[in-house]
């Protein structure tokens, strides 16, 4: 429907805006890629969460690590590995898989989850708010 698609591309731009601001201030700098990532990224956290609903904090922390840890890891192999573009190297970091993932950001995005997860409820909340006909679930 045209309010489930206006929802999705609000989360997108919301996720793609900030995962692109937490590069900056992380890297001291992104990469126009790191915003369509981060953006595809927010909104599978997103329905992670909503799909989570009832679960702990710390179920929810793992799942998000693993959807992000994956999405880093397909954007790695497109981006970084495909393309060629060099955004990111882990290959001198320990256990990383091809150079796309570490277990380092994979706790990071751990970490990360913690208060993602709540933006992404009260966006979610804020969003559906006046959509006739939608339940809102909140954990």
């Amino acid at each position: 429907s045209s309010d489930l698609f206006k929802e999705y591309a609000a989360v997108c731009t919301v996720g793609s805006v900030g995962y692109s601001a937490i590069e900056v201030l992380w890297r001291g700098f992104t990469h126009w890629t790191m915003a369509l990532t981060g953006g595809v990224g927010f909104l599978l956290l997103y329905l992670t969460d909503l799909r989570m609903t009832g679960r702990s904090m710390l179920q929810k922390c793992a799942a998000g690590s693993l959807v992000l840890t994956a999405v880093e890891f397909v954007a790695g192999c497109i981006i970084n590995r495909g393309c060629r573009l060099g955004v990111w190297d882990y290959s001198r970091r320990k256990g990383n898989l091809l150079g796309q993932i570490c277990p380092l950001y994979s706790a990071l995005w751990f970490l990360l989850c913690i208060p993602v997860l709540p933006l992404s409820r009260a966006l979610r909340e804020r969003l559906c708010q006046g959509a006739s006909g939608r339940r809102i679930e909140t954990a």
